[in-house]
This record gives structure tokens, C-alpha cells and sequence, in this order.
């Protein structure tokens, strides 16, 4: 398996860096772009698209796993990344019902591609090359928050108001990026464990006791998954944990979609100001990028770094939030109009937001690498649940943030995100240092 697995892998990432090139950067700009439209019969919200998005996508987390099962990762990830290319050529004609019956559709399409994605990666992988699987996928994803961006930036760096051709233009060839992507996934060579070799040497049962057998096999084996999720709700770590993780959905919401609104809002920007979220994009995927590679592979299962990590996250977030709620208008992100209304403390200046956006995305990719370490750690035996507990808290959150994103002021948004950044920092020492007593004890 290994040359074909090595290849399958960097195949996987190149389609999902496509895939996720177009989205992201569709996410980015959503609120701005609805807000240039000069077709006033639209009623939709960006901020309302993604709060759907994300619900849906938590809630179809459960039977995400049987639709797998079904289908098949390969054909699932294809299917799923058609539905994403469709709703990115949406908004190359933007009307209401499609904007929200898009949402719904990839917000289930969302959590069939992830499950799948991850059911074909260790098909692909096995106990020495999992970490360098993973690493590589991850590397190859984060890269799709610098493409899009940049073709933003280049395209809007110098437009006030986007025109209806500008916004075709752009989403045509998202959504072509996209397609690329899914092609890419189709490519992908089918593998199998060991262990299921034997439904293709020794083919001795009829074919419909044979699907039979497997789809009792695999409702047994979505029950037991399901118990243990509803199971780990309860444990202890697991709701401390849990007010880390909804810092976690509330900062994708805030880097993802709202800062980069307030940007395009900012009258002071100018001429820039439509390009500068392009070059924010740029800059949140370079810190995530970097924060990811130090903490993520470097310093991997390590209690110091660790917590050392968690404070820098801390560190850089309110410093960007200091900064944010200095520079930005406090209206920036609920203004019906092109711009804000309100003056802010100090003149906002490109260097500055860029900086920002660095801080953003090497704050958020502190906090998740080190979740993801500490669940390993924590539920090596149970990693699924794990892990699917901890997608179902963050995307939970990140709806409920879309959802108020549009109603608050920025102060208010800063506020809720600094009270979540503390209690999660607190939240995460006590289960780390539940987990090193635990580690002490099992030395002694």
C-alpha cells in the first residue's frame, strides 16, 4: 500500500486545497459581496447562510458515518465536493431561496465530506505513517487560505463597490478551482485494509447475504459510535474541554467571516479596502500555517509546549482583540450599507490589520493543534467519539456565532470572544493538569 497510499494522500490534499481555495474564500467575502448587490430583492445574509451551514453541519455529524458506509468515501468526497462547487456558482447570480437551500445542502455535504476524508485517510495509513499522513494533509488544506485570497487581492485592490461583473468573474472561477478539486478526488485509487481482503479472495457467500452482513455490521458499529459519543459528553475532561472547544467555533466564525467584513466595511481603508480582505485571508493562513507547523509537528505530546503554546494563542488573540477594537468601527460588522457609519479610536491602517490577521490565525491554530493533542492523549482508545465530540461542540458554536454576527456590534463580539478565551485557557490547564497527576500516578 505504501506508494499508492503516499500518492492517495497528496492527491486527497491537493483536491480538498482546491476545494476548500474556493470556499474559504467564498466565506470570506459573503457578507461583503451580498452587501455590494445592486439587486435589492435579495433578503439573504451572508452572516445567515453560514449559521445554517455550520447547524446543519452539526447535526448531520450523526448520519454522516452510515452515508459513508453506504456510498463509499471516494464516490461520498466526490458528490459532496460537486455540492460545494454548486453553491460557490450561486453567487454568480445570487437570489434568496438559492442562497439558503445551498446552505442547508452543504452544510450536510460538509460533514459526509469530512467523515469521509477521514475514513480514506487511514485506509491509506497505517501505525508508522498516520502522523506524516496527517501532517501532509493538514499542510496541503491550510494552503487554500492563500490562493483564493490572493486572487481577491489582485482583482479588488484598487474597488470601491464590487460590480456584478466583478462578482461573476470571481465566483466562476472559484467554482472551476472547485471542480478541479473534485476531479482531483475522483482520481484517488481505491485501497483496502488487510483485513477486508477477504471479501474480494474468497467471494464463497451469496452477494445479498454479503450487504446484509455489512449493513448489520455497520449499524452496530454507528450505534456503539454513537453511544460512546452521547457517553463522553459526560466525562469530566470532556466538559472542561468542552468550553475550549467553543472558544475554538467561535474564533473560526470571527476569523473566517467576520474580520474580514469589518475590514470591507472600513471606510478609512478606501481604495483598498474590498482587496485588503483578500490580503487578510493571506495572512490568517499564514499564521495558521506557521502555528501549525511549530506546535502542531514539532512539539507534538509534549506537556510544556503544550501550555506554553495555549499562552501564546492567548497571547496573540487579545492582543489582536485590543487592536481590533481599536482600529475597526464598533459597526463594521452589522452596517446595512457599504461602509460604517461610527469612527473608531484610532485611523486603521492596512499594516495593522494585516498584522491582526496574522495574530488571528496563529492564536487559532495554537488553540486547535493543541486540542487535537490533548483528546489523543486523553481518549487514545476512543479517538472517534473524540474527535467527533469535539466537531459537533466547535461547529455547534460557530453557528450560534454566525447567527449573532449579525446583530452585535463589534465591541459586543469582542467581549463574548475574550470572556471564552479566558474561561477556555482555565478550562484547559485544569484538564492538563488532570491528565500529568493521572501520568504521575501511572509511573509511580
Amino acid at each position: 500500500m505504501g506508494d499508492c497510499g503516499v500518492g492517495n494522500v497528496y492527491l486527497l490534499g491537493v483536491g480538498f486545497m482546491l476545494i476548500f481555495t474556493a470556499f474559504t474564500t467564498c466565506g470570506n467575502i459573503e457578507q461583503t459581496v451580498i452587501r455590494s448587490l445592486t439587486n435589492t430583492s435579495l433578503s439573504g445574509s451572508g452572516y445567515d447562510s453560514l449559521a445554517i451551514i455550520y447547524g446543519v453541519f452539526s447535526a448531520s455529524n450523526l448520519i454522516a458515518p452510515s452515508v459513508v458506509a453506504v456510498v463509499g468515501p471516494k464516490l461520498s468526497m466526490v458528490l459532496s465536493g460537486v455540492v460545494y462547487s454548486g453553491y460557490v456558482i450561486s453567487f454568480s447570480k445570487p437570489m434568496t431561496w438559492s442562497l439558503y437551500v445551498g446552505s442547508i445542502l452543504i452544510g450536510f455535504a460538509a460533514a459526509v465530506l469530512w467523515t469521509a476524508q477521514g475514513t480514506f485517510l487511514i485506509l491509506n495509513s497505517d501505525s508508522t505513517t498516520i502522523n506524516r499522513n496527517t501532517g501532509t494533509f493538514w499542510a496541503l488544506l491550510q494552503c487554500s487560505m492563500l490562493f483564493g485570497n490572493l486572487y481577491v487581492y489582485l482583482q479588488w485592490r484598487d474597488v470601491m463597490v464590487i460590480s456584478d461583473d466583478d462578482r461573476r468573474t470571481l465566483f466562476i472561477v472559484l467554482s472551476v478551482i472547485s471542480l478541479a478539486g473534485t476531479a482531483i478526488i475522483l482520481t484517488l485509487k481505491n485501497t483496502r485494509h488487510a483485513d477486508t481482503s477477504r471479501e474480494i479472495t474468497e467471494p464463497l457467500l451469496p452477494t445479498q447475504t454479503l450487504f446484509k452482513e455489512k449493513v448489520t455490521s455497520t449499524l452496530d458499529q454507528i450505534t456503539a459510535e454513537l453511544r460512546s459519543t452521547l457517553r463522553l459528553f459526560h466525562a469530566k475532561n470532556m466538559l472542561l474541554l468542552s468550553v475550549t472547544i467553543v472558544y475554538s467555533g467561535l474564533m473560526l466564525t470571527f476569523y473566517s467571516g467576520v474580520y474580514g467584513t469589518c475590514i470591507g466595511a472600513t471606510r478609512e481603508f478606501g481604495m483598498v479596502a474590498k482587496g485588503l480582505i483578500g490580503l487578510s485571508g493571506i495572512f490568517i493562513g499564514i499564521g495558521e500555517i506557521l502555528g501549525g507547523g511549530i506546535f502542531g509537528l514539532l512539539c507534538f505530546n509534549n506537556q510544556f509546549r503544550r501550555t506554553s503554546a495555549i499562552l501564546l494563542g492567548v497571547i496573540a488573540h487579545l492582543l489582536g482583540f485590543y487592536l481590533i477594537f481599536l482600529m475597526i468601527p464598533d459597526d463594521a460588522p452589522i452596517s446595512s450599507a457599504d461602509s460604517s457609519h461610527h469612527k473608531p479610536y484610532l485611523f486603521p491602517s492596512p499594516a495593522v490589520a494585516l498584522v491582526i490577521s496574522f495574530l488571528l490565525g496563529l492564536g487559532d491554530s495554537c488553540f486547535n493543534t493543541q486540542l487535537y493533542s490533548i483528546i489523543g492523549i486523553l481518549y487514545p482508545e476512543e479517538s472517534g467519539p473524540a474527535f467527533g465530540s469535539f466537531k459537533f461542540i466547535q461547529s455547534v458554536s460557530a453557528a450560534v456565532a454566525f447567527g449573532y454576527s449579525n446583530y452585535l456590534v463589534l465591541s459586543l463580539q469582542l467581549l463574548i470572544l475574550t470572556i471564552f478565551c479566558f474561561f477556555g485557557t482555565i478550562s484547559f490547564f485544569i484538564v492538563e493538569k488532570i491528565e500529568a497527576n493521572a501520568s504521575d500516578l501511572q509511573d509511580f
